[in-house]
């Protein structure tokens, strides 16, 4: 059973695909839950880093200056170099003409200030470089004597702005990656569904779809599945039926084919009855080209060029046609041949009843045949055009409606008006393009673009 085509969205467009949609909504999602999370965690931290940098900084110096106050004074020189050496720790002499810088620029420096001047008191100066030398700088005084102690700055400095951005960068990456792989499970099902449905659209019977995962999509595919089975009973029962509407009718037509040729008729009354019967023949014949399947798995390469060579050659014989060809040898499509050969035939027999050149009983019918693109990109271009009147342009769709003619060519008429329904149809099932418009100077021409094999 055919349906009219599917219309589906280009997948390309960034906008309207679902997976597109999903993806960005989940990344917007993590981007703000990750921004809420470091503001979180900077208000929430910022008052226990600041106790906890402010306690090391008072141990450091309370150490530092317990040391240097009990040691011998020979042996503070060694304690000096070793507090140097092990601990990073430097103490140098306050002088009143020394090069102070303000302390750091950190977030946490006035939290740090307020709690150790409340432990050494509140003339404890703070500096980010004295005399050129870059640290973390505190004074502490030892009796009359004021002294500079210097930290390496990145002991008491927490994570830096670059840091900060390096490790949001690496959360974000990975929540993307994440995003993106949830947002793939997510319209894989859909994905399979739409390739599904356009199988069916083209004629082809889909393999079933897995009927696992979430329940919602378990019982989609259950149910797209039964419904696939029932179009194939259908579609089985149809052709049962059309095979006995062919014997059927046929086999009536047969006998009064034969009563007639018997019968003592006048040759007008028996020429009238022929005419008749085999007018209904060609009818029941185009209602079973409309309503016949054309399976996928009947496709065979087919050689285009030969196949339009050989029916131009038994149109020619025709004493009211002229073909004139102009077809590129080599091109190869991947269909059914006698499907596509009745196509142009049906085509031809359109053009010869209805484009015959305007005062003349003459159809001047023009087959081109080209191949373009390359490599898998390649297409077989058919073309076929009369030298008719043509159709006007807002009626041209109703050509390709089933049992529908146009006023102009009814009165001569002897088919069911499926003709191009039937062209149409068929090359639907083979995957082509198929298009027509008014050419150039009068007459219909019919495009056709088929792959290439």
């Amino acid at each position: 059973m055919k349906f009219p085509p599917l219309k589906f969205p280009p997948l390309s467009r960034f906008k309207s695909g679902l997976f597109w949609r999903t993806f960005l909504l989940l990344g917007v999602l993590t981007t703000l839950s990750l921004a809420s999370w470091i503001g979180m965690i900077s208000v929430v931290q910022r008052e226990p880093q600041a106790q906890q940098l402010a306690a090391q900084v008072i141990s450091v110096v309370t150490i530092t200056r317990a040391a240097l106050t009990h040691s011998a004074p020979e042996l503070r020189t060694e304690l000096l170099f070793e507090l140097v050496s092990n601990e990073g720790i430097r103490v140098f002499l306050l002088e009143e003409d020394d090069e102070v810088e303000p302390p750091p620029g950190n977030a946490l420096m006035p939290d740090i200030e307020k709690l150790v001047k409340a432990k050494l008191g509140k003339d404890t100066r703070f500096s980010a470089r004295v005399n050129g030398m870059r640290g973390f700088w505190v004074s502490f005084r030892i009796g009359e004597d004021s002294y500079w102690l210097m930290l390496e700055r990145e002991r008491i400095t927490g994570l830096t702005g670059v840091q900060w951005l390096g490790w949001a960068a690496v959360v974000s990456i990975v929540s993307l990656l994440g995003a993106a792989l949830l947002s793939s499970l997510i319209n894989a099902p859909l994905r399979r569904l739409t390739a599904a449905t356009r199988a069916i659209a083209q004629g082809r019977r889909p393999d079933p779809l897995p009927e696992k995962g979430p329940k919602e999509i378990r019982l989609a595919n259950r149910s797209f599945n039964q419904m696939v089975d029932d179009l194939q009973q259908v579609e089985s029962d149809r052709a049962v039926i059309l095979a006995g509407i062919s014997h059927d009718l046929r086999t009536p037509l047969t006998r009064m084919q034969l009563e007639v040729e018997m019968a003592d008729l006048s040759p007008e009354a028996r020429e009238g009855m022929q005419s008749d019967i085999a007018q209904m023949d060609a009818i029941i014949a185009q209602f079973l080209d409309y309503a016949k399947p054309t399976e996928a798995s009947s496709f065979v390469n087919v050689d285009a060029s030969a196949m339009l060579q050989e029916v131009a050659h038994e149109v020619g014989r025709l004493p009211d046609v002229r073909v004139i060809t102009d077809i590129a040898p080599g091109a190869h499509v991947l269909g059914n041949g006698t499907d596509l050969k009745r196509v142009i035939h049906n085509l031809i027999e359109n053009a010869r009843r209805y484009g015959k050149t305007p005062g003349t009983d003459m159809a001047e019918i023009d087959i081109r045949c080209t191949v373009k693109g390359m490599h898998a990109l390649k297409k077989v271009v058919i073309d076929v055009q009369d030298h008719g009147v043509g159709v006007p342009p807002e009626r041209i769709g109703e050509l390709l409606k089933p049992f529908t003619r146009l006023d102009e060519a009814r009165s001569q008429a002897n088919g069911a008006g499926l003709g191009l329904a039937i062209v149409e149809r068929v090359l639907q099932r083979h995957g082509a393009e198929f298009q027509l418009s008014n050419r150039d100077g009068g007459g219909l021409l019919i495009h056709i673009e088929m792959s290439a094999v």
